[in-house]
């Protein structure tokens, strides 16, 4: 990269002053991120690690026949490898362990196989070697216990079962959250694979699959802007609109794609990924949209338009509505955390009256 010798060091050395002390290990290096900002990963002697999960919490790996040191800060969580017996109550990591080709370590599900896009996890469920103990916030504890579960990875909807946390830690299984939908870039929550890969002891496999997608993202940076604007929600069950934040990697991918995320102005400082606004305000800025994404992932498909206005005599007059430019999202793009770039191409054939066929999430509403 033309740095000098000696501003590299200097960078190690930063890198250095930000690293935890822990007793008894040496710090080594740090884990090198390009896109990712809700992680970090310290590497000291003899295979020891720390994830550090900013604003969350703090795991050490410790490797298969060593021990923890003494005097670790009890805060910070152990996770003693090999980890083989995960219970992922997320949905979002499964294609990331997928992508390593770390399947085989995830022996509980949140979901059923008939709940999985990602086949490796169906059929692992399908042939016994995965078995369904319970949603996130129903997990089955006598399974977990049965089965020697040594990690339950939870996506933020545990924030909002506290007590399940509670208990599931109570039965000596530490919980890891994952955060990867706070991340601003596409990539960002793409590059959530290089934890996992550290976790499993599998950065190399990680790495490579992540700069296969970011090639794949680079190539798509030269879309010229077409000023479409684009506006990304769906209808929650109180009847109100609820739209991402502006700060969110769906909305990056919309700017990305070659268009304009008609709600980029939107005030939100919840620190939210999703935030819901009153009818009346999805109105006034979305009504002149290009185009309207619903996003099926959340609350099941809708898939024409009578049903879009079933759900408010509104939509019918909206810009998008009236030109047929309304197109959902299907129920797998919430599990496909590793294709970010399929997104990102479909919104741009969407903008471009592209080929609609060559479509991977986006279908066009009847």
């Amino acid at each position: 990269d033309g740095e000098t010798e000696a501003e590299e060091s200097s960078k190690a050395a930063q890198k250095d002053e930000n690293a935890p002390e822990l007793p008894g290990l040496t710090y080594e290096s740090t884990m090198d991120l390009s896109f990712a900002e809700c992680f970090d990963v310290y590497y000291y002697n003899d295979g020891y690690k720390l994830l550090d999960i900013h604003d969350d919490a703090r795991y050490l790996i410790v490797p298969e026949g060593k021990e923890a040191p003494d005097d670790l800060d009890p805060e910070i969580q152990i996770l003693q490898q090999p980890l083989d017996t995960i219970y992922m109550a997320a949905t979002s990591p499964m294609a990331l362990f997928d992508a390593i080709g770390s399947v085989d370590s995830i022996k509980l599900s949140g979901l059923d196989a008939s709940g999985w896009y990602i086949q490796s996890a169906a059929d692992a469920i399908n042939n016994g070697e995965m078995t369904f103990a319970g949603k996130y916030d129903e997990p089955d504890y006598e399974l977990l216990v049965g089965d020697d579960c040594d990690l339950a990875i939870e996506s933020t909807m545990i924030l909002h079962a506290p007590k399940v946390q509670e208990m599931i830690e109570t039965l000596g299984i530490p919980v890891f959250t994952d955060r990867s939908s706070y991340e601003s870039q596409p990539l960002g929550r793409t590059e959530w694979i290089k934890l996992y890969g550290a976790m499993m002891n599998k950065e190399e496999e990680a790495k490579t699959f992540f700069d296969q997608q970011a090639q794949v993202i680079e190539k798509l940076k030269d879309f010229t802007n077409t000023e479409k604007t684009v506006a990304f929600f769906y209808i929650n069950t109180s009847g109100s609109p609820v739209v991402r934040n502006p700060k969110d990697y769906i909305s990056s991918m919309i700017e990305i794609a070659g268009g304009r995320n008609v709600f980029a102005d939107l005030q939100d400082d919840s620190g939210k990924t999703s935030v819901a606004i009153t009818m009346e305000e999805f109105y006034n800025t979305a009504a002149d949209a290009d185009y309207l994404i619903y996003n099926g992932t959340i609350d099941g498909q809708i898939n024409s338009i009578s049903e879009l206005e079933a759900k408010n005599e509104l939509f019918s007059e909206f810009k998008a509505v009236k030109d047929g430019n309304v197109w959902y999202t299907g129920k797998n793009l919430y599990q496909a955390t590793d294709t970010v770039g399929e997104l990102i191409k479909d919104m741009h054939l969407m903008l471009t009256d592209g080929d609609a066929s060559q479509m991977t999430f986006l279908e066009k509403m009847k």
